[in-house]
């Protein structure tokens, strides 16, 4: 998971050796997000004596979530000791762009806003890839870019839970989940200042058939979802 915020720039050999590994027949899957920073809780064990050497960046790459500020030595010894929300600018452009075109890579987010504040993938992730890297950059087709964010997380979760058959893909019968954008507009605007703006460019959201988003507007007290279950063996 998440092969770029721990790989850095050895993340070319981390997915060398998944394709190898998928030769040889092991079910090896791999997906990353579109950013060239992580983010984690500044307590946990990443941030233990010797991040710095490890990888391969300062007190001054490290952000804080709540505030937007750059650390210190000074601030980062206050901020382990209360905990929170911690964004490391730690990952080349090269390594992200490496990364989300390998056909083999899902387009994941998996991003956590509180209060407004957090980490930009919590909102402009999907947009991130289509605008920036389908349209502007041309590093993926508008075909391979809706692939990556819509199917192959699907086909990957079928086993285990098998409602995710009906998601990921439009056909007879399959979940109405649908986001009808502009492929000529679409853009993330969410920033590590400002994380929680809507993305442009997305001017319908249908969940479970229910229209949440229309004229490019929030449907408000709309709560269509429904939760995806599997069993893991």
């Amino acid at each position: 998971m998440h092969i770029t915020s721990l790989g850095f720039s050895l993340t070319p050999d981390l997915l060398q050796m998944i394709a190898e590994a998928r030769f040889h027949g092991l079910d090896v899957t791999v997906e990353c997000y579109p950013y060239t920073a992580t983010q984690t809780t500044i307590e946990s064990a990443v941030y233990d004596e010797g991040w710095q050497e490890k990888f391969g960046i300062g007190y001054e790459d490290l952000q804080w979530a709540e505030t937007g500020e750059r650390l210190t030595a000074e601030s980062f010894a206050k901020y382990r000791k209360t905990g929170g929300m911690v964004i490391a600018h730690s990952i080349s452009e090269d390594v992200v762009k490496s990364t989300i075109t390998d056909s083999i890579v899902i387009i994941a987010s998996d991003g956590m806003l509180s209060g407004g504040k957090g980490h930009p993938r919590g909102t402009g992730t999907f947009a991130r890839v289509l605008g920036k890297y389908v349209r502007a950059e041309k590093l993926l087709s508008l075909a391979d870019g809706l692939r990556k964010i819509t199917l192959m997380p699907a086909k990957r979760l079928e086993e285990i839970a098998p409602v995710m058959k009906n998601k990921g893909r439009i056909n007879v019968g399959a979940d109405a989940d649908i986001t009808i954008f502009d492929p000529e507009q679409i853009i993330d605007q969410a920033t590590y200042e400002e994380p929680a703006k809507y993305s442009k460019g997305i001017e319908y959201v249908l969940v479970n058939g229910v229209v949440v988003v229309k004229n490019g507007h929030l449907q408000e007290e709309l709560f269509p979802g429904k939760a995806v279950r599997g069993t893991i063996r």
